[in-house]
């Protein structure tokens, strides 16, 4: 396993990322981290946010060594102050690499796999390239509030934790739901990934949200209707960049009840 791990799945926690830091106000308050950011590039989240994922995905298919640094923004008081300058929305995941700081993760997944050698998770047609690009925004925009936060949380987080479901809101979010299975589904047109022959970050960014959605009995029926995505399930699933991800789901965790 190429990771550097530093946590012990302290405390499970998913939320999405939000948007550059300031690298020099970094570099002087922790100079250690700056030093091996300029070794390999290290990631700041927590392994089970599906967007720390992702990009942990993006570096493990271009087989880039990198070192995973836990972040817990649920923590008592909020996130540490360090990590405030690399975010300054507070959220995960964030990314240093030789002097460059990056947050967002559909910003750090093009930047890994467009400086890193390896094979290529962007399609070279310009057509297909879009598509791609349309796929993660329905994704970020659409699906993971919707998947993850409405269905997956109310349904199984929620209550592991002894908490109740909103059953109003689960309710509320299955059409939205089935709206969004039914776009990948036609966007991806007879393909075996969501963009065409090969996969890329549009994979990458939506593998670790239906990783959760399934989860949910509505996610599992939901998505057994679409046997489009259901073998993109199969043939996403058992890459190994997947399986070196993996990490114990949020609701058998201490943290089940925070997202």
């Amino acid at each position: 396993m190429r990771v550097c791990d530093l946590c012990s799945y302290a405390r499970r926690i998913d939320c999405a990322a939000d948007a550059g830091a300031g690298w020099a106000a970094m570099r002087s308050r922790n100079p250690r981290v700056a030093d091996r950011s300029a070794n390999h590039p290290i990631v700041f989240g927590a392994p089970y946010s599906v967007y720390v994922r992702a990009v942990r995905l993006a570096l493990e298919e271009k087989g880039v060594p990198y070192e995973l640094v836990p972040i817990d923004i649920f923590a008592p008081g909020g996130a540490p102050p360090e990590h405030q300058v690399r975010h300054p929305f507070g959220k995960i995941p964030a990314f240093e690499y030789a002097g460059f700081s990056l947050y967002e993760a559909g910003a750090i997944t093009r930047f890994v796999d467009e400086v890193f050698p390896g094979p290529s998770l962007q399609p070279d047609d310009a057509r297909a390239r879009a598509r791609m690009n349309q796929i993660i925004s329905i994704l970020d925009s659409y699906a993971y509030r919707t998947l993850v936060w409405d269905i997956y949380v109310e349904r199984v987080s929620r209550p592991a934790s002894g908490a109740s479901s909103d059953e109003q809101r689960i309710a509320t979010a299955l059409p939205k739901a089935e709206v969004c299975l039914s776009a990948l589904s036609e966007l991806m047109d007879g393909s075996p990934w969501l963009t065409g022959s090969a996969i890329s970050l549009a994979d990458l960014h939506a593998a670790p949200i239906f990783a959760v959605f399934r989860l949910a009995p509505e996610g599992a029926r939901l998505l057994a209707d679409h046997d489009a995505l259901v073998q993109w399930w199969v043939r996403v699933s058992a890459r190994q960049s997947f399986l070196r991800t993996q990490v114990p789901p949020r609701h058998i965790s201490d943290g089940a009840g925070t997202v």
